[in-house]
């Protein structure tokens, strides 16, 4: 067992490493690695509305509010109110929101690059086989607690 953890521990020091870098790398280049997210799913997928940064990303519909204000602020997208609904507004990348993440991509793939250099092809293709293992498990387990949360609350209401 004392096993299983040291290379969980190990596995959280180099995504926290890692995480850094190229966080530190991007934001030289005009954007943080959180920035980038936002800039990256916005020129992936198109226009869409906060509500729908926030489901994808899993993340609070106030910390996506706030980070579209500054965003917005930086003139890296902008709002425009959505047809469908006058509440709503529209998020969008803009040009130079695409040309900040685009300068910023270089940097980044290059010190991924540089850091997985340091193994080779087939160790390459044993840590992308083990990672996709876990990934997995990972899955399987969030399945199996969603599915016993949604029996638990079927059960309540069945009360």
């Amino acid at each position: 067992m004392k096993k299983t953890f040291e290379v969980s521990d190990k596995l959280f020091e180099l995504y926290h490493r890692v995480h850094r870098l190229v966080n530190e790398s991007m934001t030289e280049e005009g954007v943080s690695l959180a920035r980038s997210k936002f800039l990256f799913f916005l020129s992936k997928l198109g226009p869409c509305r906060s509500t729908d940064i926030a489901c994808a990303l899993n993340f609070a519909p106030r910390t996506v509010t706030e980070a579209i204000d500054g965003l917005e602020r930086d003139r890296l997208v902008m709002r425009k109110p959505d047809p469908e609904d006058r509440r709503a507004k529209i998020v969008s990348i803009t040009e130079t929101g695409r040309a900040v993440l685009q300068a910023a991509e270089h940097p980044r793939k290059q010190l991924i690059e540089e850091i997985f250099s340091a193994l080779d092809d087939e160790q390459l293709d044993q840590l992308y086989d083990i990672v996709s293992k876990l990934v997995e498990k990972t899955d399987d387990i969030r399945k199996r607690k969603e599915e016993a949360e949604a029996a638990e609350v079927a059960g309540a209401h069945q009360s």
